[in-house]
């Protein structure tokens, strides 16, 4: 479950990410409260209770709309946060770290009067010149510090780039730490203990507490609940399929701009996908009949 925004507009959609068909969606002319995904997930709910059907699993997003309203009207469906969502948070604090490393070997870097470095120069300039190629490949491999599988090439240049630079070191092993979190192979009971020792681990270092406070976040033990379950995707990528799907219509149908209208879109746009097996067994079949000789 999502939603996606179009200027006034917001949309809420419910995906079964099995199938990646959309089940249930609602227009809003304002951005949604909790309220309004109570009663959506209300009037959803009576659709399934009329065909005897009930509701395992919930994959959202870390947003503060859906917790509540699933634990009272799903009390027995488990709640899984999308584990992309998560570790874009933790990936983005800890790019942020190296960005501001690279402020900091900025302002140390000495500074060299314009032109030729002279006799008296020489020197700072060679740091500076040392200094600005250090700041240049902590960028351009920023990412090798947040990747999750590293080759054998890629783990030497990171040790090339962090030499010297035992917190990024430290912060490259709190990843790979947080990485084996989400392993199938893992219970959530196991994953939870591995957060726990970490989170102690991360308390020793204030720096480190400081840059990866999301990891203290109660959401990252909810995006380990998909480990009991295998019918429980750990990603919300079923609804962000939709919704990317949606966007792309919005860039070319500009009409499209009323709630009426979008009410319109989307439900045109559920029909046409409930049709898609058909409509690819009637072309195959299609096909098959033209290929045959005589």
């Amino acid at each position: 479950m999502d939603e996606v925004y179009d200027g006034p507009f917001c949309v809420l959609v419910i995906v079964d990410n099995r199938a990646f068909h959309r089940l249930a969606f609602r227009v809003l002319e304002r951005n949604p409260t909790q309220e309004d995904v109570r009663a959506f997930l209300r009037e959803f709910k009576k659709h399934l209770d009329a065909r005897t059907l009930a509701v395992r699993g919930v994959t959202t997003d870390g947003s503060a709309l859906y917790p509540d309203a699933i634990a009272d009207l799903f009390p027995d469906a488990r709640h899984q946060i999308c584990q992309f969502h998560v570790l874009k948070e933790i990936i983005k604090a800890v790019l942020g770290a190296v960005a501001k490393i690279r402020k900091e070997l900025k302002i140390r870097q000495p500074a060299v009067p314009r032109g030729r470095p002279g006799k008296t120069t020489r020197v700072r300039a060679r740091k500076a010149k040392r200094v600005q190629e250090k700041i240049t490949e902590l960028f351009d491999n920023r990412h090798l510090l947040v990747q999750r599988d590293l080759t054998k090439a890629e783990w030497k240049t990171l040790r090339r780039v962090t030499r010297g630079l035992p917190n990024l070191r430290v912060l490259r092993e709190i990843m790979d730490q947080v990485y084996r979190l989400f392993d199938r192979r893992c219970r959530t009971d196991t994953a939870l203990e591995k957060l726990a020792r970490l989170r102690r681990r991360i308390r020793r270092f204030a720096w480190v507490g400081k840059t990866l406070g999301k990891l203290f976040s109660p959401t990252l033990g909810k995006a380990l609940t998909f480990l009991d379950d295998r019918l429980l995707p750990a990603t919300s990528n079923a609804v962000e399929r939709a919704n990317r799907r949606f966007r792309k219509a919005q860039r070319s149908i500009y009409s499209v701009r009323t709630a009426e209208h979008l009410r319109h879109r989307v439900a045109l746009d559920i029909h046409r996908d409930h049709q898609t097996p058909r409509r690819a067994a009637t072309i195959q079949t299609l096909h098959h009949a033209r290929a045959e000789p005589g």
